[in-house]
């Protein structure tokens, strides 16, 4: 797997999310340090209200799940499916995504994630 490093944990603010340039693609990526995995990284781009927002999205959970509220119609997206809580047919790319010695690293490609049927 090939990593792009985007920063260090210091660019990053706690509980709320970034905006970075991975593979000529927004990602938004959101640190929640109280989380076992502290980093999460999906699309920026809301294909409901058709802009790269989600970064500047409310983080919050619903049902278990930890999301991100589009800033624009309020959609919620699981931070760690890329699901639309609202619209379960709308699935956002994923990366994976680490802090390692400081540093934050986003994968190139998006991961595959599988549905549960």
């Amino acid at each position: 797997m090939s990593w792009h490093n985007i920063g260090t944990i210091d660019d990053l603010v706690a509980n709320s999310g970034v905006c970075a340039l991975v593979n000529n693609q927004q990602v938004a990526i959101f640190y929640v340090p109280q989380n076992t995995q502290s980093v999460f990284a999906i699309s920026n781009y809301d294909p409901i209200g058709k802009a790269n927002v989600l970064s500047r999205g409310i983080i919050g959970s619903i049902e278990g799940k930890l999301v991100v509220a589009s800033p624009l119609y309020k959609q919620h997206f699981c931070l760690a499916t890329g699901e639309c809580l609202e619209a379960e047919a709308i699935h956002l790319p994923v990366f994976d995504a680490k802090i390692e010695d400081g540093n934050i690293l986003i994968s190139a490609e998006p991961k595959v994630i599988k549905a549960v049927a």
